[in-house]
């Protein structure tokens, strides 16, 4: 393969810290172009353009509406944005194919980049691939006539991948083909970590959207089940990110402060402070309601720093496997809450050295590898 055509519904464009996984999409598209591949990206953004970033081509195709994923079938009100959208997407994947005639169409994710990839992959002769994330396959899957058009963009792939194990699992039960496991990281540059506490109190921190399947709520629970001897092994709790809950977040975060808990909300991070966050954080909290296996672990485990989450996902198979934190014993927050105790954190933050093997295992050049040589085979 010498030429590449990744479809995404998320890409930087602006706020990196707002992109979700199109951080770690740009990231992959890099470390392919590294390898010697040359890569398009097709993306959604506010306005149409095309242009060289980082030795990718980037086209982009306006939307009404961004992120992609706050859009929903279930909502009337949504319908209109999504038709514009799908029509938009489907028409611009086509030109690109015919414009560069790629090799392979990567497409991320199932839906609906994937069928952008099918329909234009079945016009000019082009397979194609899929690479779930998990809320293309939990949210549509669950809608009996997407998840009718879902299997058929799974059989029909060449290739089928998942970053998780579990989703991997769903995403063959669905298609009815095999599916390979991809993980899912982005380029995090951290110092090694030379400070690692064996006693409290702690510095935590939580990065990523303020939605629900990310637990946010949950967390912000738990802390108010806290009482004062709990709260002096803990210094100080980052609560970073953005989106439909942010008012809930902010005024739950304040009420905390108010309290006297060194809680502190703060706002979508770029890469360097996100990197910033993990060095200066003991443990990162994952209080996932929904979870597959998060950008969020693989940046923890390059900064060496432990995790604490719910038992979501491969969220448990994953820490046990590597022994790099503790896992709750539900998905409560009376449970998570558990966990934050003295002890608990104690044994958290003594894992910090086992993240360096994790960190390994799920780099953005070792996906890119992986990815290539199954396009090979």
């Amino acid at each position: 393969m010498k030429r590449l055509l990744m479809v995404t519904t998320s890409y930087p464009d602006g706020a990196e810290g707002e992109a979700a996984a199109g951080a770690f999409v740009r990231d992959f598209a890099g470390a392919l172009v590294e390898s010697g591949i040359k890569v398009e990206v097709v993306a959604p953004s506010t306005t149409d353009s095309r242009r060289i970033e980082t030795g990718v081509e980037v086209t982009r195709f306006a939307v009404p509406r961004l992120p992609l994923s706050l859009l929903s079938p279930l909502r009337p009100g949504d319908w209109s944005g999504i038709v514009t959208t799908l029509i938009k997407g489907s028409r611009t994947v086509k030109r690109a194919c015919e414009h560069t005639r790629p090799d392979h169409i990567l497409a991320l994710w199932a839906l609906p980049s994937g069928e952008w990839a099918r329909r234009a992959g079945r016009r000019y002769g082009i397979p194609y691939s899929t690479w779930a994330l998990g809320s293309d396959i939990w949210s549509l899957g669950r809608i009996p006539i997407v998840k009718t058009l879902l299997a058929v963009v799974l059989r029909d792939a060449t290739l089928r991948f998942a970053d998780g194990y579990e989703l991997a699992a769903q995403v063959e039960s669905i298609g009815g083909k095999s599916c390979g496991f991809l993980p899912s990281s982005r380029t995090f540059p951290c110092r090694p970590r030379t400070v690692f506490r064996d006693k409290g109190p702690f510095r935590l921190a939580y990065l990523g959207r303020w939605h629900p399947n990310k637990g946010v709520d949950l967390l912000l629970e738990a802390l108010d089940l806290l009482d004062d001897a709990e709260w002096a092994a803990i210094e100080s709790i980052r609560i970073c990110g953005g989106g439909p809950l942010a008012s809930l977040v902010k005024r739950k975060a304040a009420a905390l402060a108010n309290a006297g808990r060194p809680v502190v909300a703060g706002d979508y991070l770029d890469r360097d402070a996100a990197i910033g966050l993990f060095e200066w954080a003991d443990c990162v909290l994952l209080p996932s309601r929904i979870e597959s296996i998060p950008v969020v672990f693989s940046d923890a485990m390059a900064a060496g720093c432990p995790i604490i989450a719910m038992p979501v996902g491969d969220m448990k198979r994953l820490v046990e496997r590597y022994r790099v934190g503790l896992v709750a014993s539900s998905v409560s927050a009376g449970a998570f809450a558990d966990l934050l105790t003295s002890a608990n954190l104690v044994a958290a933050a003594n894992c910090a050295r086992n993240c360096a093997p994790a960190a390994l295992d799920f780099s953005i050049s070792g996906a890119a590898h992986q990815f290539l040589k199954h396009i090979a085979q």
